[in-house]
């Protein structure tokens, strides 16, 4: 037999694997084999094994639970004090979440930051002042005849003081400093004629730009942009103040909605009850047949696991609103059982979609942002567009120079050395009638300089002693590609943010039809819902009248009961829904805030 041949005769004897729900099909019907007709094919073509495969273990299930009887817990929520109920308006609920709401908490303080970065941005001109104090002494040795050191070296001692002010003007980009040095210094220098002395010296300097950065700046641009992130600031602030609103009103129709559904749950449980008390009666007298009774049971069986559904709503409803208006975990609202005393608004607001449009485009926080963008662009533009220009500076400068000291009376060595040989020439030549030599033009030390430290400030402030400069500063780029290409940049953010801006124009527009259009809807379920209440009540009053006459059936009356029930919690729905699409629209043409009679403190 050949390879081929032998394979085929193995996979004819193969053992086909048995599938998960075979395996489990098996263990319940205790059969061997099972074919369905979607796998039949597939084992058809396999020859049956010689021994059945081992069964596998199941686990066993609990085919026979029964609940045992018990009472139904009662209608209490998790962590609320029932006896505690604490009665809220929704102006108290608004009020509550803008004073207490973290989210609402964080925009406020994002206004503080965007605060202090708008002084700090303006601390750019803030005058600094810079103070040195310092001792010095310099003994350096004789490398001259004419250095006037002796012993070989010049040994200098200095207590120097220094100060400058110095910052930048507000207008035109201008940049001052004012430099003041005084010292007192003593040498053993011999050509020293003050001995100490005390050197001091005021400057003014100031560049002031003439083209680049004159208009505009750094400085200015951080300001400009930091006054318009406060305002942006302000925008968020409002936005979120907005969409808490919103976010309390439809919550706090929920709740509404949530209490009253459990109330008409309980209604339910109340008449069904009733019903079956009924039925047990017309039973007892042969009108019924005991099954009916049964019917009745399932349907108050039915009724208590909506109310309790109901009951779970209502706790999911006021959590979401003691979440949004409480101000920390451990509130004492938490422990309290809220009940909403506003009634429902069952007047939809009347308005056309031209108004809203114009109203949404006045008052919607998010065009505002947009419009603050926008600006900071244009202030970026303005900077960058400065850059691209030639940076041209006028500078100059201003110094006062004062100066006093001791008089160190020492002979001039210049001329001291000549002074005996001078001495001899005119001897000689009046001992030969010969007029003496002329004296040497001399030196002298102005008596005003002759003093103290508050001579020498005297005598700065005298302005005998005095510097100017006056120039032109060029720094010329020979490309600036850099601020080029920054301004071709800011262009293109323009043109980015005015395409984001038709986007969000276009959303918002789409925002307020649909808001309207919700409003629309709701006020006409709430008229249908409203009819098929009244309809239904009809029914069923009228089919409990042929089941006491025998006319009816306990199914149909069963029937007419659930859809009661069904038809006054969609009457409930659409009157919370009128509220809250009321609120939506609110939201979505930006009258939140005064349409609520609400003044926000932003700072």
């Amino acid at each position: 037999m050949n390879k081929e041949a032998k394979a085929k005769a193995a996979r004819m004897h193969r053992k086909p694997r048995a599938t998960l729900g075979t395996i489990l099909v098996r263990a319940a019907l205790g059969i061997g084999v099972l074919i369905g007709s979607s796998s039949s094919a597939s084992y058809a073509q396999q020859p049956t094994p010689a021994s059945p495969a081992p069964e596998l273990p199941v686990p066993p299930i609990a085919s026979d639970f029964r609940p045992e009887p018990k009472l139904l817990p009662e209608l209490g929520r998790v962590g609320v004090d029932m006896e505690q109920q604490r009665p809220l308006s929704l102006r108290e609920a608004l009020t509550a979440a803008l004073e207490n709401n973290k989210d609402i908490e964080v925009a406020r303080q994002n206004v503080k930051i965007a605060e202090f970065d708008l002084l700090g941005s303006r601390g750019a001109y803030d005058p600094r002042l810079i103070s040195a104090s310092y001792f010095e002494r310099i003994e350096s040795p004789v490398s001259s005849f004419l250095s006037g050191g002796s012993n070989g070296s010049i040994t200098q001692s200095d207590f120097t003081n220094t100060a400058r002010l110095e910052g930048q003007t507000a207008k035109f980009g201008g940049n001052y400093r004012i430099d003041f040095s005084s010292m007192r210094l003593t040498t053993n220098n011999l050509f020293a004629a003050l001995n100490p002395q005390y050197p001091t010296a005021l400057t003014f300097n100031y560049t002031q730009p003439l083209l680049r950065g004159l208009k505009f700046d750094n400085n200015r641009r951080q300001i400009e942009i930091a006054r318009k992130n406060l305002s942006l600031s302000d925008a968020q602030f409002r936005q979120r103040a907005v969409d808490t609103i919103t976010a309390v009103q439809r919550t706090y129709w929920d709740l509404v909605f949530a209490l009253r559904n459990l109330q008409i749950q309980r209604d339910a449980v109340r008449d069904s009850k009733s019903q079956l008390e009924h039925n047990k009666r017309l039973v007892t007298e042969g009108a019924l047949a005991p099954i009916d009774v049964v019917a009745v049971e399932a349907q108050v069986a039915g009724f208590e696991q909506n109310l309790f559904t109901a009951l779970e709503e209502v706790s999911r409803a006021e959590n979401i609103l003691k979440n949004l208006i409480a101000e920390n975990r451990q509130a004492e609202i938490w422990r309290v059982s809220l009940i909403p005393t506003d009634s429902v608004d069952l007047a939809p607001p009347n308005v056309s979609l031209a108004e809203a449009m114009k109203a949404a485009m006045e008052n919607r926080p998010e065009l505002q942002q947009s419009n603050l963008v926008r600006e900071i662009n244009q202030i970026d533009q303005k900077f960058f567009r400065e850059q691209t220009k030639l940076q041209i500076d006028l500078v100059g400068s201003y110094g006062l120079v004062g100066l006093a000291g001791a008089f160190s009376g020492g002979i001039n060595p210049f001329t001291g050395s000549s002074q005996e040989l001078r001495d001899r020439v005119n001897l000689l030549s009046l001992n030969n009638g010969l007029p003496p030599l002329p004296d040497p033009p001399t030196q002298t030390i102005s008596p005003d300089l002759i003093g103290g430290y508050g001579q020498s400030i005297q005598s700065l402030l005298g302005n005998r002693y005095s510097n100017f400069r006056a120039g032109v500063q060029i720094n010329l780029p020979l490309r600036n590609r850099t601020a080029k290409a920054q301004l071709g940049r800011s262009f293109v953010e323009g043109h980015r943010i005015a395409t984001q801006r038709e986007q969000l124009e276009q959303s918002i527009q789409v925002d307020v039809r649909n808001a309207l259009q919700v409003v629309r809807s709701a006020e006409a379920r709430l008229r249908a819902a409203a009819a098929a209440r009244a309809a239904g009540e009809q029914q069923y009053a009228s089919e409990q009248r042929k089941l006491d006459a025998g006319q009816s059936t306990v199914f149909l009356v069963l029937e007419r009961q659930t859809a009661l029930t069904t038809a006054r919690g969609n009457e409930l729905r659409a009157q919370t829904d009128l509220n809250k699409a009321s609120a939506e629209l609110q939201r979505a043409t930006g009258n939140a805030l005064t349409g609520n009679s609400i003044v926000v403190r932003v700072r």
